[in-house]
């Protein structure tokens, strides 16, 4: 890899580490923390490829790709952030960056996608008319007034994190979550912000393969774009072997396949529900998307958003009032994120008053179905995929790092804390039922108490 790439980021370490990897791939690099000095040295007509952050002293990096495009048509930009959101892939992908990464971010790959857009401007360079790949039409990219990709709850950024990392990936995308969480426009998320985003999305159910040509037609009709199967265990069985089927023929040149699923997946295959070779060629890369009940900070910023949008349509801008919102957090959204985009739709078009009232909200849920405790879960997940979700997680927070050695007495101790304390619960502290219960003797039982330092009292047994 040859050329000159020109870095810009506010942070010394990220700035030491692309020097010396491009200098090691065979480049000439160009380092700064300011977006000014990039600019100078863009047009001075320096560098092959830019690399930049985001967030920067001096301003703002995403906003700077179009004036770096004014002055030089020609030039890549790859973007680098640690404000790991759809919103920066969505706004990068706008002002047609040449790529897109989080941070952290796996520094092979920056280095293969750095030579992979210095090679792509030489091919341009050498054509008659230089061009910039055509940006998606503005009518299939998401509108950020539509989108209820809203959150910055921890589990929404590993969503964005993952999202990110799978854009432009060629494997398969299983997406999970329950009905209203949002599973569709994922997917429709990942077809508009990848290479593939010129070409057709199609969205496929069962009965689209339940015809003599239905998998012919839908091959003809998305060409190379994405393929959605869409509620997978809606599917009967003839239509999930044709999927099978399809899947097995599809050329190397053909289009990337996603599917959504809500339910349980590991029941559904016990029970012959879900064909296990369809399972496993769409299990590429598994996507869980979060209920409102798992990211209940983002119901704030979400209602704002809804209440705005509804504004946009016509009717009165409206806020809750704080005992309002209280009763929005304290309901459990059994829709999820769709549900409570109506229910605020609504009540912007029913009053003009400014504010609304906890009495208007609880009038607007009363029909719908009964709130729960919040943490209550509409789910049959078994423990062990409650565990497997849960490490899926942690594993993921560390990016391409392995968590801290250890990990297995960690995660036991963690197990083990909240069962003793439950079974101590049950049996009103009776340390001789609990011990029983647990099927240990009294003498391990008292030496995790004190190992785990779990406090000892006559307790209230569990109702």
């Amino acid at each position: 890899m040859d050329g000159t790439v020109l870095v810009a980021d506010d942070d010394r370490t990220i700035r030491t580490v692309l020097t010396q990897a491009l200098t090691r791939a065979g480049c000439k690099v160009h380092a700064t923390s300011s977006l000014t000095t990039l600019m100078r040295w863009v047009e001075e007509g320096r560098g092959d490829l830019v690399i930049t952050d985001v967030m920067m002293p001096d301003g703002n990096g995403i906003e700077m790709i179009p004036k770096i495009s004014q002055e030089r048509p020609d030039l890549p930009v790859i973007v680098i952030s640690a404000q790991n959101t759809i919103m920066t892939a969505i706004q990068a992908n706008e002002v047609e960056a040449h790529d897109y990464l989080p941070k952290p971010f796996d520094l092979p790959d920056l280095l293969k996608r750095a030579g992979a857009a210095m090679k792509n401007r030489r091919r341009v360079a050498s054509t008659e008319v230089p061009t910039r790949p055509s940006p998606a039409p503005r009518g299939d990219m998401l509108s950020m007034d539509s989108m209820p990709l809203v959150g910055r709850t921890p589990v929404m950024q590993e969503l964005y994190r993952l999202i990110a990392r799978v854009i432009n990936s060629a494997m398969p995308v299983l997406i999970l979550g329950e009905s209203g969480t949002g599973k569709s426009l994922i997917a429709r998320t990942l077809h508009d912000l990848s290479d593939r985003r010129n070409q057709p999305f199609v969205a496929a159910t069962g009965e689209d393969l339940n015809t003599f040509d239905g998998a012919q037609v839908l091959l003809s009709r998305v060409r190379g774009g994405t393929l959605l199967f869409d509620e997978i265990l809606s599917y009967d069985t003839d239509a999930q072997l044709r999927a099978a089927r399809l899947l097995d023929a599809l050329p190397e040149d053909g289009p990337r396949v996603m599917a959504t699923a809500q339910g349980n997946l590991t029941r559904a295959l016990a029970e012959g529900a879900l064909r296990e070779d369809l399972y496993y060629r769409l299990g590429g890369v598994v996507l869980n998307v979060p209920t409102l009940r798992e990211r209940i900070d983002d119901l704030e910023p979400l209602s704002r958003h809804f209440l705005s949008q509804a504004a946009d349509e016509g009717a009165t801008l409206r806020t809750l009032s704080p005992e309002a919102m209280e009763v929005v957090r304290l309901y459990s959204w059994p829709g999820n994120v769709r549900q409570l985009q109506n229910t605020l739709r609504r009540l912007g078009l029913t009053s003009a008053d400014p504010i609304i009232a906890r009495t208007e909200i609880e009038g607007a849920l009363h029909s719908q179905p009964s709130a729960v405790s919040v943490g209550e879960r509409f789910t049959d997940e078994t423990l062990s995929e409650s565990v497997a979700r849960h490490l899926r997680r942690y594993f993921d927070l560390h990016g391409q790092d392995l968590p801290p050695p250890g990990l297995y007495g960690r995660i036991l101790r963690e197990m083990e804390t909240p069962l003793i304390e439950l079974a101590l619960d049950a049996t009103g502290g009776n340390q001789a039922r609990c011990a029983d219960l647990l099927g240990i003797n009294r003498n391990t039982l008292r030496k995790k108490i004190t190992e785990l330092d779990i406090p000892v009292s006559r307790r209230r047994k569990l109702t």
